[in-house]
């Protein structure tokens, strides 16, 4: 049993925790981080777990075995540092970093502890994601041409100014940071690293100051092409579509997926749902146990990162940006 602690308490962090307490056996969350204990104490008398407002302590803790960061993306790499001195797991909410340099600088100081590190893109447990990638794996749409990735939807709405999403520093082309990454992660898993990208950006309908529509095209650096659209500001989707030389895969949410060769009709397959956030928590447990260093390789989360730093760097003018 991985003995972990939460730090950050808002509704994704709650989500976590929930996915988990009491019905798991191989990871149970034992303290809490939060930077107003008291605004949380419900959660800590509903739960058990208690709660403290420093997370040197929390490291302290030898109770504590891993840490879960569901906490501003800006802060992950010094913390994700500080556990792995520490000699603690880490689970760290996406996007890892914001640059290049402090994913790359996280990654040596885990690889440096000797410690397991796992990023939460929770669509890597989707039903539907699993089976597209089986069915890539043994070939049967062919080599890969071009993928179309797609993850929007409405709640750039519910932000309030003053929020932590809200702001631009951490939310850097507005819902790539918060959906955007999900699709972009798929498809360098299947296509590889990317390696050049041009994007636009802008805020047209939120009241908060981050953008709410991004678009991006995208060259792999094996050759094959795609582009990426994410939204925060319209009705929820999700689609990710894979056209190889022998047919395609379309994976139209958690539980869809459709399948067409060259010869024959599409094929519509439906999977029963699954907990993706229980299954990403186990993973990471078991991974620790195991002394697995890295649950998604090190060179994709730090293309992963490169890559939204590109087009962030990118979006101002549509200019086409390499990525070394």
């Amino acid at each position: 049993m991985l003995k972990a602690a939460i730090c950050g308490l808002g509704r994704w962090g709650q989500r976590l925790v929930d996915s988990v307490h009491g019905k798991s056996d191989r990871i149970r969350f034992v303290r809490g981080l939060s930077r107003d204990p008291g605004a949380r104490q419900e959660f800590s008398d509903k739960t058990g777990i208690p709660l403290t407002a420093s997370y040197a302590e929390l490291l302290r803790d030898p109770e504590v075995d891993a840490v879960v960061l569901a906490t501003p993306h800006s802060q992950h790499h010094r913390e994700i540092a500080e556990a792995a001195a520490s000699g603690k797991h880490v689970f760290v909410e996406k996007p890892f970093a914001l640059t290049r340099e402090t994913a790359e600088s996280a990654i040596a100081a885990c690889r440096k502890a000797g410690i397991t590190l796992a990023l939460g893109f929770n669509r890597r447990y989707a039903p539907s994601f699993i089976d597209m990638m089986r069915r890539l794996r043994a070939g049967e749409i062919g080599d890969v041409l071009h993928i179309e990735g797609h993850f929007s939807g409405g709640s750039g709405y519910q932000l309030k100014p003053g929020a932590w999403r809200a702001d631009r520093t951490e939310s850097p082309a507005g819902a790539m940071t918060a959906r955007g990454v999900h699709a972009l992660d798929a498809m360098i898993q299947i296509a590889g690293p990317v390696g050049t990208v041009a994007a636009f950006s802008d805020r047209r309908k939120l009241t908060v100051d981050i953008d709410d529509t991004t678009s991006v095209l995208v060259r792999f650096a094996r050759g094959a092409t795609g582009y990426l659209g994410c939204l925060h500001a319209t009705a929820e989707y999700w689609r990710l579509h894979i056209f190889g030389s022998q047919g395609w895969l379309e994976m139209r949410g958690d539980t869809e997926l459709v399948v067409r060769q060259l010869d024959g009709p599409a094929i519509a397959l439906t999977f029963p749902a699954v907990d993706k956030e229980r299954a990403e928590l186990e993973a990471f447990a078991d991974a620790a146990k195991a002394k697995q260093a890295f649950l998604v390789p090190p060179e994709e989360a730090i293309n992963g990162v490169a890559t939204l730093q590109a087009i962030v760097a990118s979006a101002p003018a549509g200019n086409l940006v390499r990525i070394g």
